[in-house]
């Protein structure tokens, strides 16, 4: 059942030519082709970065432990109108230090 033969062939190749026509098989052919060089050139990338790793992954001087972030305190709840006069402060304060940075540049 598997054997596929020549009549076999001609019958799905002119299949194919009825359902998509002549004009777009070497188009699709050609985005067949560069798909698979893509995915190729990936797949060694991948294959690259995997060997490189594995030569990182014995390390010479065991790796020291990442420092316990802070626990974030909340802030007290603030009205919008607070809110939008810190906010506004701020800005403020940001434009003063952009107007002082220009005056000594």
């Amino acid at each position: 059942m598997s054997n596929l033969g020549v009549p076999e062939l001609l019958i799905i190749a002119l299949v194919l030519v009825l359902l998509f026509g002549a004009k777009k098989l070497p188009e699709m052919a050609r985005g067949v082709g560069r798909s698979l060089r893509i995915f190729k050139s990936e797949t060694a990338k991948l294959r690259d970065d995997d060997d490189e790793h594995t030569a990182q992954a014995q390390p010479a001087q065991p790796q020291p432990q990442p420092a316990q972030p802070q626990p974030i305190q909340a802030a007290p709840a603030l009205s919008a109108e607070e809110q939008a006069r810190q906010l506004e402060e701020q800005a403020a304060r940001l434009r003063a230090s952009a107007a002082q940075a220009d005056k000594h540049a």
